[in-house]
């Protein structure tokens, strides 16, 4: 099939100032009698577009092209005909510009990107209003065939492989990806056309022409973030994998979702967590984990001590653990690429779940992990005077890696309050390496004989009463300290749930020493997340239950 002609030109641009808008019986029966000729005039001007090296050379060789495609666009009779809309649409894409050089290209975007949205639109005046009047239909029956066929066009489109080019005035067909992408922009938001942009965002590029648009990349994003797009996982992975920037907003949309929400309880953090889709997407893909990663651990030493941000890392890691699956996690060869820069004899034990090891042996499995993290934290002779950037790195690794894996410091806690574990240093210490990993200013040592006074005031409050009133004001000033408060509370909770002390002294305790606002708020908290662990590991001790929930009802008495 050869160029247009003059004669083709003026005889069609014609037809097209005569029929406007079809709105008048004879213009409408003189439409459907030239539809086949107009289709085939059509093709010669997507032939003649597609053989155009850039927008510019396309309205310079077709001048009429513009004012001829928008009129077309306006007619009912014309768009609503399957083969006229694919081949108008087809052109439309044609003369878009993926990197417009010039005004008339950018003017030229702009002008295809309205024209696309009117097609979308149910507004007076559109294409889909006229076309009510003139033939019956709904706006909406008409808007969803019109984007269907859209992304009908649009995903055939972008189906071509890499191919040679002999050629170098010729388009490869990968451009067509970044050109649809181009197109796709204001179709985002579109229900529709979520089989388009997840086709787009699936696809694999074969070559730098093949690159999705910035814009687009960013719309995407923005429409997920605002949950105004719905798009398939392996999508959504792979809008990941394509932008940082995309990821990073996800994590942090998370991340401040659980640090400023009235209702980030434990259970609703494990709630956000599953709808982020990060931990199934991490679970996928070891980059991604990688990268979520890297941002925790800056929020981390950001918000030192904040036990939200806590909770949502050991949750994350849980459900991403959960996902992986446990057998196929340690099977796999590939466990070093999602920890890394962690020794791999400490990985086994702490990413086992308390719930797969025997209760009898919790102590022992603890003392293994306490031990292995004190190797680790422990200097070499050349390193006594100052601390290398390496011994740095590494504690604060494993440290991480404890805060993943929080419920063994749960379990330690729990253990540490049975009788026959009183003394048990290996049980402390690993308490005190979770809520103290660094001095930050003060010895290890002191840190430890303070875990351990802390030990002795509760053991001593809990055996009875009258309560030793030293004792109650010793807690009690403890608890109002910010270096030392989320440790005593840990500990505090932990006691008042799994002492044998009588629930009329745990009552009299909580009161006397939960008294600041700022103690009771983190106090309240951290018994839900203890509460929650336990009812998701299906505690069946009724003695434990019936404690929780007497504190449940003081912690919520309380002043």
């Amino acid at each position: 099939m050869g160029p247009v002609s003059e004669s083709q030109v003026q005889f069609w641009m014609a037809k097209a100032v005569d029929w406007g808008e079809a709105t008048s019986p004879s213009v409408q029966q003189d439409t459907g009698r030239h539809l086949g000729e107009l289709r085939g005039f059509l093709l010669q001007v997507l032939q003649s577009l597609q053989q155009a090296s850039s927008t510019t050379e396309a309205i310079r060789t077709l001048p009429f092209v513009g004012q001829f495609l928008g009129r077309l666009c306006w007619n009912p009779y014309v768009t609503a005909d399957e083969q006229s809309q694919t081949l108008l649409l087809q052109c439309l894409w044609c003369l878009y510009s993926v990197e417009p050089q010039s005004a008339v290209e950018r003017r030229a975007n702009e002008w295809i990107r309205t024209l696309l949205c009117q097609l979308a639109s149910e507004e007076e005046n559109t294409v889909q209003y006229a076309l009510i009047s003139c033939a019956g239909l709904r706006p909406r029956e008409y808007t969803l065939r019109t984007l269907e066929k859209m992304v009908s066009v649009l995903t055939e489109e972008i189906r071509g492989g890499c191919v040679s080019l002999t050629n170098p005035s010729e388009r490869c067909s990968c451009e067509n990806v970044r050109h649809v992408s181009v197109a796709s922009v204001p179709l985002v938001t579109c229900p529709q056309a979520s089989p388009l942009i997840g086709g787009l965002l699936k696809r694999p590029v074969t070559c730098n022409r093949g690159a999705l648009c910035e814009e687009f990349i960013e719309a995407v994003s923005i429409a997920w973030l605002e949950k105004k797009l719905v798009i398939e996982e392996p999508a959504l992975i792979a809008l990941w994998c394509h932008s940082l920037t995309s990821l990073e907003g996800a994590v942090m949309s998370l991340i401040e979702s659980v640090l400023s929400g009235a209702d980030s309880m434990p259970q609703n953090i494990e709630d956000k967590v599953t709808d982020s889709l990060l931990a199934k997407a991490s679970a996928l893909d070891c980059s991604i984990f990688l990268t979520v990663n890297e941002i925790f651990r800056a929020m981390l030493m950001e918000l030192d001590g904040n036990l939200q941000l806590h909770a949502l890392i050991h949750t994350f890691t849980r459900c991403f653990l959960h996902t992986l699956g446990a057998q196929r996690l340690q099977e796999s060869p590939s466990l070093k690429a999602y920890f890394p820069l962690v020794p791999l004899n400490l990985l086994t034990p702490l990413l086992t779940s308390p719930s797969e090891v025997p209760k009898e042996t919790w102590q022992d499995h603890v003392s293994w992990i306490s031990a292995l993290l004190q190797k680790i934290t422990e200097k070499k002779e050349e390193e006594d005077k100052e601390e290398s950037p390496r011994w740095c790195r590494d504690v604060f690794e494993a440290w991480f890696l404890l805060v993943q894996c929080g419920d063994w410091v749960d379990v330690a806690t729990q253990l540490l309050v049975l009788p026959e574990s009183e003394g048990c240093l290996s049980l402390l210490w690993l308490i005190h390496f979770y809520h103290h990993p660094t001095n930050r200013g003060h010895q290890s040592s002191q840190q430890m004989s303070l875990g351990r006074e802390v030990c002795d005031h509760l053991r001593m409050l809990f055996l009875g009463s009258p309560l030793p009133c030293e004792r109650v004001v010793a807690i009690r000033d403890l608890l109002s300290s910010t270096l030392s408060s989320n440790l005593v509370l840990h500990l505090l909770l932990n006691f008042a749930i799994f002492s044998q002390g009588s629930i009329t002294t745990c009552k009299d305790i909580m009161s006397k020493v939960l008294i600041e606002q700022r103690v009771k708020h983190v106090a309240a908290w951290a018994f839900t997340t203890i509460r929650h662990r336990l009812n998701r590991d299906a505690s069946k001790d009724a003695r434990v239950q019936s404690r929780l929930r007497t504190i449940q009802e003081v912690l919520g008495s309380l002043p």
